[in-house]
This record gives structure tokens, C-alpha cells and sequence, in this order.
């Protein structure tokens, strides 16, 4: 059996209909929230500026570098003689290195940022 709506000179049916895609259409708007932020802490970005160290740094985080990147990263950063690496329970590879004549503790945190004490 096929029901067919009437429409009264009012055009009541019409309203109805505009009214109820306008609900579908503003609920689709109101579906579409902000998604969180990936990083929390926009002071520790997941990755540094080639040309930079974050002023935070080291910073702690899940490190994926292994300990040879480790090491890579370390001597492209000016430093030779990089012995002794470990990495703590911040993910912070430290060991010891020469820059120069000196010798220095050195850390490389998980955005890849080098400092030395």
C-alpha cells in the first residue's frame, strides 16, 4: 500500500521538509569537533629545526633513534670521540665526546636536539 501525503495550501509539508534537512545539516556541524593536539606541549615539538636545538632540550619523549643514529647525530652536530652511550629512562641517549680539546657529557633527546655539560 502506497501512502501519499497531501499538501494543504499552507504548504505545510514543505516546511517540515526544509526543516528537517536544516536539522541534518546543522547536525553534521555539530559532529566536526577540534581534535585533540597530537603533542600537548607545543614547547616540545616531535621534531626540531635542522638548525636548532629547542631551548627545553634534552627533552623527554619516546626515542626511536637507535644507538648508531644516535652517535650519527652526535658527531654531524661537531663532536668526535662519542663513547658510552646509553639511553635513560627519559629516552635521552647521554654518553661522552670531544668537542675540540675538550671532552663533555652529551645527550640527544628524542627530537634529535644535541647539548652537552
Amino acid at each position: 500500500m502506497t501512502e501519499v501525503a497531501a499538501v494543504d495550501s499552507s504548504g505545510f509539508l514543505l516546511q517540515v521538509i526544509a526543516v528537517l534537512a536544516g536539522a541534518v545539516v546543522a547536525g553534521g556541524a555539530f559532529a566536526q569537533t577540534a581534535a585533540p593536539s597530537a603533542n600537548p606541549n607545543a614547547s616540545t615539538p616531535a621534531v626540531s629545526s635542522p638548525n636548532a636545538n629547542n631551548p627545553g632540550a634534552p627533552a623527554a619523549g619516546a626515542n626511536s633513534f637507535t644507538e648508531a643514529q644516535a652517535k650519527s647525530r652526535i658527531e654531524r652536530a661537531g663532536y668526535s670521540n662519542v663513547s658510552g652511550l646509553s639511553k635513560d629512562k627519559d629516552g635521552i641517549w647521554k654518553g661522552t665526546a670531544s668537542k675540540g680539546a675538550t671532552s663533555v657529557v652529551v645527550a640527544l633527546d628524542y627530537q634529535g636536539n644535541v647539548v652537552s655539560k
